[in-house]
């Protein structure tokens, strides 16, 4: 059974080299790479003990002169790949790229939400989406950082159905987006955290035993430590970037049933 409508499901990064990738991601987090043997459209699938977490294709040289970064990008999981291609355009969304059929796999399309954040909508086809959540070495959590969170949730909401809740962390306002009764992913204002130059943008989690541990194998690995480890509400955290400079982000938590519900 797939996963429900409106679940943020799949999380991939695009970068200029997929070998430098693999070997990456393969050694930070214990993940097996299994790379599709069409030329045309080669995509990589990591999986952890035989069970698909994340994925991985290349920048063409095209997406590469246009000036696109290496970025991961989660993907909301949808039932109707056109309307809700459709409805995100009539609620101000920048479309980036039109529904695509990918093979048997399913469809796609990308958004520049209004706020400015870049995120994928995927309808299933063989592909259903991430296997298993929450342990370690997979993703947890998706964090949208903008400067306009009640325009995120407007549009997020009327689009996809979520529910919101808002909690206080460490004296700040979150916005939980909520899949019925399960906790789905969140938003915060970076206004005054961040460089008026750095966009919004959609950061994925990942769950780690060790987060120090984590950042030090990044390093070694050839990526680098945006922000340190540090203590949070939410567990050990850190900011890390892959060596093409995608971002990420990862947690260390004490207990499985400290993280969402899927």
């Amino acid at each position: 059974m797939g996963l429900a409508h409106g679940t943020i499901g799949w999380a991939d990064v695009a970068v200029p080299d997929t070998a430098a990738g693999e070997a990456f991601y393969t050694g930070l987090f214990g993940w097996t790479a299994e790379t599709s043997s069409d030329d045309t459209m080669p995509y990589t699938m990591f999986t952890k003990d035989g069970k698909v977490v994340a994925g991985m294709g290349p920048l063409s040289p095209d997406q590469q002169a246009a000036g696109q970064p290496p970025v991961w990008t989660p993907y909301v999981i949808v039932d109707d790949i056109d309307a809700t291609h459709d409805r995100a355009k009539e609620l101000g969304a920048h479309i980036l790229m039109e529904p695509t059929q990918i093979l048997d796999a399913g469809s796609m399309f990308f958004v520049i939400d209004p706020v400015g954040a870049a995120i994928g909508f995927w309808q299933s086809g063989t592909h259903d989406g991430a296997q298993v959540f929450n342990e370690v070495n997979t993703m947890v959590w998706n964090d949208l950082g903008c400067r306009d969170v009640d325009a995120a949730t407007a549009f997020y909401t009327a689009l996809l159905g979520w529910g919101t809740e808002t909690v206080d962390i460490a004296g700040s306002e979150y916005t939980m987006f909520m899949v019925g009764d399960r906790v789905n992913g969140g938003a915060s204002d970076i206004s005054k955290i961040v460089p008026d130059q750095v966009p919004a943008h959609w950061l994925t989690w990942f769950r780690v035993e060790n987060t120090p541990d984590t950042a030090a194998r990044a390093v070694e690995l050839g990526g680098s430590v945006m922000k340190e480890p540090s203590h949070t509400p939410i567990g050990v955290t850190a900011i890390l970037t892959d060596p093409a400079g995608a971002v990420f982000a990862v947690v260390e938590t004490e207990r499985a049933d400290d993280q969402p519900n899927r």
